[in-house]
This record gives C-alpha cells, structure tokens and sequence, in this order.
C-alpha cells in the first residue's frame, strides 16, 4: 500500500488548464473517488498518476517518492478501463496473464497468481472463455483481475461501469468495494455518478474545472457541502437564495418566503452577504395545507406553503416539485409513501429543521 499526494500539480492541454494547480493527499489503503462533470479534469489527474502525462507544473509523489518524470511501466500501477480493452484473441485466463508475460514472471509463480486473481474476481468458471463469450459485468471483472494480477501499488480505475446497465452497476459497485476490502490496496476511482461515490468511497475530492473544490467523506460532503456546486452536485439540494440577516446560535436568512432559520454556515460569512440556503429534497416533510402555517424560532423549525407543480411516483419514493413563489421552486421527497399526499396544483405544507440547512455562500452554478 502506498500513498499517493499531488503537490500544486498543473497540466494544460490545449489553450485549458485542465488540472490547476491540485494539491491532494491519497491515504495508503484507500478507496479514493474523483468526482465531478465531464471536463473537470478527473481523467486528467488519474493519468497524471499512471505516467501517461507529465505535470507542467508540480510533482506527483508515491509514498515520498518523486514519481513526476518515472515512466508509465516503471510505477507499478494498474489501469482499469472504461471499455474493459482485453485482448480479442486471448480467453480470460491469458488476458489476465498478460501483464505478467512482460514483466517475465516465471511459469509457477504467473500460474499462481493468475489463479488468485480469478478467485478475487470470481471468474474461475469463465477461464477459458473468449472475450466475446462474456457479458459486459463479466468483461469487466477481467480487466479488475489483469490489473491486479501484476500486484500494483495503485490500481486506476477511470468509470469503470459507465458501460454497464444499472441492476449490473449496482452489483458491480458491492463486488469492487469488497475486492478492496480484500486486497488492501489503494485505489483511485474516477467517475462523475454521484450514487457510486457516494455508496463506495472513503473519501472523495469533489472536482470542478480543474480545480480540487471539496475533500471529504462521503457523509461529510452530503451533509456539510462547502458550496452551493458541492450541495447541487452531490444529491441534488434545494438552493433558496437570500441575505444573510443574523449570525448566532441560529442564523436568520431574508429570502423571497420570509425568514428562513439554518443551525450550519461556512466559515467567513457575515451579515448582508448574499447566501444560498441548501436544504436535502428529503428534508422536507410535507403535511397538509389547512394546518397553521408558522415559523418557530425556539423549536428551530421552519414551516411554509407552496403548490404542487408535478408529482412522480417511483415506487420506493415519491418526488414533488413545489412552487412557493414566483421565482422559488423547492424539491420535494416522500420516501415508502402510502399514499399521494397531494396532486397537481394543490396547496400543500411543508416543515423542515434548522438543522437540516447548510448556509452556503452565492456562485455562479454549472459545470
């Protein structure tokens, strides 16, 4: 296991920075996620640590070691790609080996080494299949076994499921998580699926034109964002906007629907500053339109009322989209719903607690 740390690394391609000057510290034995749209540079970075590109700026370190101007085959990382890349003519059992036949390991040792990868992966029974003889989850934990076989100190991974259906990615997403857990090895995982960093990863860097924008845990960065582009990204938050009116045990948000009380802010925020108020759709608890609408500053409870603009019933949950005023629509869900608490165009209350929202500073949003 070795650690891997950017430091205030910069790539340009073509007229973009698409990494700006990154400085990131992977811990040995991780599961690390980059997250972010397309073109943030995600893909960048994970090549950056494979050797394909060379930094402009900075280094890239493996343990304290200088891995900056070290070719790709002398770092001993593996790569997983997106569209598997196993070799036509071989069956499963050579595709694996392969890795192994350049670097001369002798008869024995690949023997065992490859039958060990297979097990990890769970593709003994497929060994001696061709490539096209396999579905596509089956294709792609070839490639997992090929990386692993050679014994990498990093295995890359760039979306690796991106290909598969969801049933298939979900399965896949439990099986790469507990190969890690087998192999203790670090990983570096990129994708731009909010719902696979978030059920996988001990940590994920939060990635926005070429820049690191928040590191966290997966539960630190849903319930704590630093930024309204974090908030938006990662589970899809309401962002009310408003002015930040008081500062103190609870602050008090002036927005277009009155006042709205929030227990969490980022640091460095004062009185006046345009904010954003982000508040998690499932934060929101919906309750019929005739009960007394108010706002409760002792309970910290915030209580409005809106109309429905569309309701979409998925079976585990039911989502609403609400209109409170002319310029304010806030997301809405009701999860293991028994019944549909409101149809289109009805009055309908909602109630969420301070606590549930994060003031965050006002940005321009998009990728």
């Amino acid at each position: 296991m070795v650690s891997v740390k950017f430091a205030s690394v910069t790539k340009v391609l073509g007229q973009s920075r698409a990494i700006d000057n990154l400085t990131l510290d992977i811990g040995a034995g991780e599961l690390f996620f980059l997250l972010g749209p397309s073109g943030c540079g995600k893909t960048t970075a994970l090549r950056l640590v494979a050797g394909f590109y060379t930094p402009d700026e900075g280094q890239i370190v493996f343990d304290g070691r200088d891995q900056t101007r070290v070719p790709p085959h002398k770092r001993n990382t593996g790569m997983v790609f997106q569209n598997y890349a196993l070799w036509p003519h071989m069956d499963v059992r050579h595709n694996i080996a392969y890795g192994l036949k350049m670097r001369r390991v002798s008869a024995a040792e690949k023997e065992k080494r490859v039958k060990r990868a297979l097990e990890i992966v769970q593709m003994q029974a497929y060994a001696e299949r061709m490539p096209n003889q396999l579905s596509g989850g089956q294709q792609q934990r070839v490639a997992l076994a090929r990386a692993l076989v050679i014994e990498p100190d990093v295995v890359l991974l760039d979306e690796p499921l991106s290909n598969l259906d969801a049933k298939l990615r979900v399965d896949m997403r439990a099986q790469i998580k507990e190969i890690h857990r087998q192999i203790g090895r670090t990983m570096i995982y990129v994708t731009h699926d909010q719902a696979e960093a978030l059920s996988m990863a001990d940590r994920i860097a939060v990635m926005r034109r070429g820049q690191l924008v928040q590191v966290g845990t997966p539960h630190e960065l849903y319930t704590r964002p630093e930024s309204a582009f974090v908030a938006e990204f990662i589970g899809g938050s309401n962002l009310l906007p408003g002015t930040l009116e008081e500062v103190g045990e609870l602050l008090l948000v002036k927005t277009q629907i009155g006042i709205v009380r929030a227990k969490y802010a980022v640091k460095g925020l004062a009185r006046g500053e345009p904010v954003f108020c982000s508040v998690r759709p499932e934060s929101l608890r919906l309750r019929p339109a005739e009960a007394p609408t108010r706002i409760a500053p002792s309970e910290g409870i915030n209580e409005l009322s809106g109309a429905v603009q569309s309701v979409m019933y998925l079976g585990d949950n039911e989502q609403y989209s609400l209109r409170l005023a002319d310029s304010v629509t806030l997301r809405a869900v009701e999860y293991n719903p028994t019944a549909t608490k409101a149809g289109v165009g009805d009055r309908i209350g909602l109630q969420f607690d301070a606590r549930d929202v994060v003031v965050l500073r006002q940005e321009e949003l998009g990728d």
